[in-house]
């Protein structure tokens, strides 16, 4: 059983619109409505590829009811931690050139009696967790070592973390020592504090991520492919893509795939990456079913290309 921990979760509208223009009618030529949070989306991707998961999510006012009802409606177990704020509500706006523009909203802030009651329910739920997957910002009213705390009581339970967040949530956690984290190429350059030009600069960054504390990394290069740092060694790979629909939760769906797969070594990072690869050719924010994988499309290697330029460099 992975157990998915989601902070600060949402009600996702995503809309698939021709082009985005400002001070225009737009009409939609399809609408779609889901659960959202990178760890709902964790969730979701593993309950899609037919395994057991538990979300532990604080919800909130009428939104909150209806994320509860979308995750029992796809076979997620829910345990819900009750907040007196509205869980909040974001906007995803899906052009059909691939482009995305997401208008995310705050969310609630958690009262010091909400904090300490999700703390709690995921100590509960976390009885016999393979995996704790750990994913998203922060609400208001939650420290940046909130994920610290997490970190450290689950290895105290005996069970493996996986942490996807940034921002000054990310190093304050890497102190704990989470087994796995999952930047993207923005949140690694961001925790370095140094532009991302090539391949070989993301494994520097990764490795330094290592250094601050990570047991290992899974960094997402978009495009570009993914690589895994941890100390069996390193290895890239990368799968081809036949038209982008859209890149909503495809991290999230990647992270799914690597934790279902065993959260170490290259089959997992084969298995991330046919997960995250078809993830972003399904519309809105749908996960990938087993049937929609292709696997034997991913190339593997421990010859890393140091030296490839990055598709969208980080400045």
């Amino acid at each position: 059983m992975i157990l998915t921990v989601t902070p600060n979760p949402s009600l996702d509208r995503t809309y698939e619109v021709p082009a985005l223009e400002r001070g225009e009618v737009i009409r939609a030529s399809g609408e779609r409505m889901d659960p959202g949070g990178k760890g709902v989306n964790v969730s979701r991707a593993i309950a899609a590829a037919g395994r057991r998961t538990v979300a532990v999510l604080p919800l909130g006012g009428a939104p909150g009811a209806l994320v509860a009802a979308l995750l029992h409606a796809q076979g997620i177990e829910v345990a819900p931690v009750p907040v007196a704020g509205a869980t909040r509500s974001n906007i995803a706006l899906a052009e059909s050139d691939g482009v995305l523009t997401k208008i995310n909203a705050p969310g609630p802030e958690l009262s010091a009696a909400e904090q300490e009651s999700l703390l709690e329910t995921v100590r509960e739920r976390s009885a016999g967790a393979d995996w704790i997957a750990c994913c998203g910002s922060l609400p208001r009213g939650l420290a940046p070592s909130w994920y610290a705390d997490v970190v450290t009581r689950a290895h105290a339970g005996g069970a493996r973390i996986a942490l996807d967040t940034s921002g000054p949530a990310l190093p304050a956690a890497l102190r704990a020592r989470p087994d796995v984290v999952k930047p993207n190429a923005e949140e690694l350059a961001q925790a370095v504090a140094r532009p991302l030009t090539t391949v070989g600069d993301a494994v520097e960054a990764a490795e330094e991520l290592r250094a601050m504390g990570a047991r290992a990394v899974l960094a997402s290069l978009g495009a570009d492919g993914q690589l895994l740092v941890e100390s069996a060694g390193t290895w890239f790979a990368t799968a081809p893509v036949t038209a982008v629909r859209s890149n909503v939760g495809a991290g999230d769906s990647s992270l799914a795939g690597f934790l279902i797969a065993g959260g170490t070594g290259p089959a997992a990072l084969a298995s991330a990456v046919a997960h995250g690869a078809a993830a972003v050719q399904l519309p809105g924010s749908v996960m990938p079913t087993p049937a929609d994988l292709d696997p034997a499309a991913v190339t593997v290697t421990s010859d890393v290309p140091l030296d490839r330029a990055l598709t969208e460099p980080v400045p």
